[in-house]
């Protein structure tokens, strides 16, 4: 179902050439795949460079960014989406050695044996793993190097358990075990302190809105539930282990950064050759009080642009007193840029 109120919105955003990105905490398709199903479906010219889904920053960490090193020829483990689709994406980003939990199941069932009902779901996508699992000799097993939560998960149990055993092994190799875990002697009682591959979350979305009436675990539940397991299996935060991760997605300031940067070179590309006043102000409008109002309310832009933003009722809210307070709340998305506008001194629209 199209976004109440985004088609007329967004045309008019166009229409005056006020420059606007869609900056959302779903994924699981290739960003122009993803734009070209929302130019249909919102009858609106969009194209990537106004785009940013929650594992669009993934992107840069092929050769390097703020959140890691370089991971070009490195083995990286990509978890959720449907199939493969995530996998594809991370070998069109320039990831050149990807593995999912289905490629290790089809290849090692015992893994996880209670997959056995999905075997006929990988069987369909799982490719040959880069390296086999030889526990007499870790030296030539299947060693990885990164793991990323592209998309929701599907089946949580497998990717629990083999993302478990990545974060207990030693240096990345499955179907080893760490000699440092619950070392007290260690920092983090030795979990994660032997070169176990780093663990990234592309959305903390707890909730979001789906076609049933009401709204759905996200990501962020998946993570709770490893979370919750990774305490049972270390001893957690009672015994002074943590989870070591990094979590991007809104509301977290590295995918505001990320994206008003993005917005600021979209904006350049629209008035390219005329001279520009600096980006003074960004209106967010979302529907979710948590993840969309929250990180525009914190978000400190380092361009010194000041953030607003604007509910709508049209998603995870609907109404009552939100979680996070925005500076409006609005009914859709074709309010909150009338209000937007006549804040910054235009003429309210019809």
């Amino acid at each position: 179902m199209p976004i109440p109120g985004a088609h007329k919105a967004l045309s008019h955003l166009q229409k005056y050439k006020i420059p606007f990105i869609l900056l959302t905490n779903g994924g699981g398709k290739h960003e122009p795949d993803r734009v070209a199903e929302l130019s249909e479906k919102l009858q609106v010219p969009l194209d990537v460079s106004m785009f940013v889904q929650s594992h669009t920053p993934f992107a840069n960490m092929v050769d390097g960014s703020r959140l890691g090193e370089g991971l070009r020829d490195k083995c990286v483990l990509v978890v959720g989406g449907d199939g493969d689709k995530c996998a594809n994406v991370a070998a069109k980003y320039g990831f050149r050695n990807v593995v999912t939990p289905g490629d290790i199941f089809d290849a090692y069932p015992s893994i996880w044996p209670f997959a056995n009902v999905f075997s006929p779901y990988y069987k369909t996508f799982a490719k040959p793993l880069p390296r086999s699992l030889d526990p007499s000799d870790p030296s030539k097993s299947l060693k990885i190097d990164s793991i990323f939560v592209f998309n929701d998960p599907r089946d949580w149990a497998l990717d629990i358990q083999i993302i478990l055993d990545l974060l207990l092994s030693s240096k990345g190799i499955l179907g080893t075990l760490s000699s440092k875990n619950n070392n007290p002697d260690l920092p983090n009682r030795g979990f994660q302190q032997d070169e176990q591959p780093p663990i990234y979350f592309s959305n903390p979305d707890l909730w979001w809105a789906a076609e049933y009436h009401l709204p759905r675990l996200g990501q962020g539940g998946f993570r709770e539930a490893f979370e919750g397991v990774w305490a049972a299996a270390t001893g957690g935060p009672a015994r002074g282990v943590e989870l070591k991760k990094t979590i991007i997605g809104k509301p977290y300031h590295d995918t505001y950064e990320f994206a008003e940067n993005r917005l600021n070179l979209h904006r350049e590309s629209l008035f390219r050759g005329q001279e520009m006043n600096k980006l003074s102000e960004v209106f967010m409008v979302g529907d979710n009080p948590h993840s969309d109002i929250q990180g525009a309310n914190e978000y400190r832009s380092p361009w010194g642009s000041s953030w607003t933003s604007l509910l709508v009722r049209t998603g995870v809210f609907s109404g009552g007193k939100p979680s996070c307070q925005p500076k409006l709340i609005v009914d859709d998305v074709w309010d909150a840029v009338r209000a937007g506008l006549m804040r910054s001194g235009w003429d309210a629209p019809s």
